[in-house]
């Protein structure tokens, strides 16, 4: 565990309130290591003393599986009842989980593109800043209009990629989507980082991957990179994070040290 902080900002009012980050974990292409970042940076801030909440977007529902929940009947984005009741607590104190659904017909009512289904998303988001400091949002796979929807109501967008060159391919369709929504006027998102995974330093690819996006992308990747680890893979059959289940490995060292950089990337 380290010491993180909490951010603070003063009000119209000139009181001290709690500023929250809404971070976009994305990624329009699947097995790149974006839920196992959703739940482990999200169990890192909680493990830093901030108030976190874990919102799976994703119809895998792997978000919620990976901490020990069940997924709900209906989206708590949907069900129109107080959001309270359907927060589930994991087994770290400061990390609420809002849970994923399976039903397609909700799915379907998420990934509506049009101006009243983003003003429903981006007014329960906004309902949900009230009592967390920071919301992760796992995506879908996919470049949709669900995800569009999440980028922007998010205050910062953090994209995993695998080292690898089809990863590589689909890195310029996810830009496209995170410039167009960055472009618009109302606005309020960032682009937090690129996050390397599935790193195996032993491979050529892996090292001409890594040379390439930090070559063009600069400061915006991350200098940690998540390695190939089995604990990382394990961990969500225990329902548990990877800094939970195996503490002193390889993958959970990586994710403590991620969790750092997006803390003080304020």
């Amino acid at each position: 565990m380290w010491n993180g902080c909490t951010h603070l900002d003063l009000n119209a009012n000139g009181r001290l309130c709690q500023v929250s980050r809404i971070l976009c974990i994305a990624n329009q292409k699947g097995g790149v290591g974006k839920t196992t970042t959703a739940i482990n940076v999200s169990s890192g801030i909680a493990k830093s003393g901030e108030s976190t909440l874990l919102v799976d977007l994703d119809p895998q529902c792997n978000a919620t599986t990976g901490l020990g929940m069940r997924p709900a009947v209906r989206h708590p984005l949907l069900n129109g009842g107080p959001w309270h009741d359907d927060l589930c607590p994991s087994n770290e104190p400061n990390l609420c989980v809002l849970p994923g659904c399976r039903s397609f017909e909700d799915i379907r009512q998420l990934a509506i593109g049009d101006p009243v289904g983003r003003r429903v998303f981006s007014d329960r988001i906004a309902e949900l800043k009230e009592d967390f400091s920071t919301i992760v949002i796992d995506c879908p796979p996919s470049l949709g209009h669900l995800t569009e929807t999440a980028l922007q109501s998010s205050t910062e967008v953090v994209m995993p990629i695998q080292c690898e060159y089809f990863a590589m391919e689909g890195l310029t369709q996810m830009i496209e989507i995170i410039r167009r929504v960055m472009d618009r006027p109302d606005n309020e998102m960032e682009f937090g980082g690129i996050v390397l995974t599935m790193y195996d330093h032993t491979l050529e690819l892996t090292r001409e991957v890594d040379d390439e996006v930090r070559d063009f992308f600069g400061d915006v990747v991350f200098e940690t990179v998540i390695p190939r680890d089995v604990a990382v893979s394990e961990a969500p059959s225990h329902g548990v994070a990877v800094l939970d289940h195996a503490p002193k490995s390889r993958g959970a060292r990586a994710y403590i040290e991620l969790c750092m950089e997006v803390l003080n990337r304020v």
